[in-house]
């Protein structure tokens, strides 16, 4: 009986020995890497104030009816806008107004001896926008009132004549840090007519029109 328990104490001894061995020689299970969850970038909302700077360049044409001269204009601009923006789904509706400083001129030699020139020292806009908002990027149309000066001027007179008229176009606006965004925008605007009666170049008055092409950028801070 003795060898008997003995016998089996043996086998179960070398039982285990080899299932220990066994176990030794398995491949160990690494611990998973943790994996980084991706960053959320929440989705960018339009809507509220905002006010900003502009400036640009113009270039267009002016007649003066009486002598049928017809020459370009071009000059800088530069100065302060302010708006409001309603966003619904990705349709962003806003009201924009700018005031800008002008020095688009031109002129030309329109009778003997005499040169005319025609000059736009400011110009303002009140317009409306509707974009569509890819998120951050929002490209847009615009349209609305323009108001800006139109002075006609020859070596014998002069006319100074705050007109109205329109002014359409269409941009591009970006948010690029925060609050802010920054814009790209044509806009043709035109201003209509003045008369000039001193100007002297007929026997009588000559109407002198002003329209013009610009092209401006701005930096926008966003309430």
């Amino acid at each position: 009986m003795k060898r008997v328990i003995l016998a089996g104490v043996s086998a179960i001894a070398v039982v285990t020995m080899m299932s220990a061995a066994n176990a030794a020689d398995l491949p160990r299970r690494h611990a998973a890497m943790p994996v980084k969850a991706p960053e959320y970038m929440a989705a960018y909302n339009w809507t509220g104030a905002y006010i900003g700077i502009n400036g640009g360049g113009a270039w267009g044409r002016s007649n003066w009816s009486s002598t049928g001269t017809d020459f370009n204009t071009s000059g800088g601009l530069i100065g302060g806008t302010v708006g409001y923006n309603w966003q619904t789904g990705p349709v962003v509706f806003g009201l924009e107004g700018d005031i800008d400083w002008s020095g688009v001129k031109g002129s030309s030699t329109c009778a003997v001896g005499l040169s005319c020139e025609t000059k736009n020292d400011w110009l303002g806009t009140a317009r409306g926008r509707i974009g569509y908002a890819f998120n951050r990027v929002m490209p847009y149309i615009t349209g609305g009132l323009a108001v800006g000066n139109v002075k006609a001027s020859t070596a014998l007179g002069s006319t100074d004549e705050t007109r109205a008229g329109y002014a359409i176009g269409a941009g591009i606006e970006a948010n690029i840090v925060g609050p802010w965004s920054a814009k790209l925008e044509y806009l043709y605007a035109d201003l209509g007519k003045t008369n000039c009666s001193t100007c002297g170049v007929a026997a009588t008055a000559t109407d002198v029109n002003f329209h013009t092409s610009i092209v401006r950028a701005g930096v926008n801070y966003h309430f």
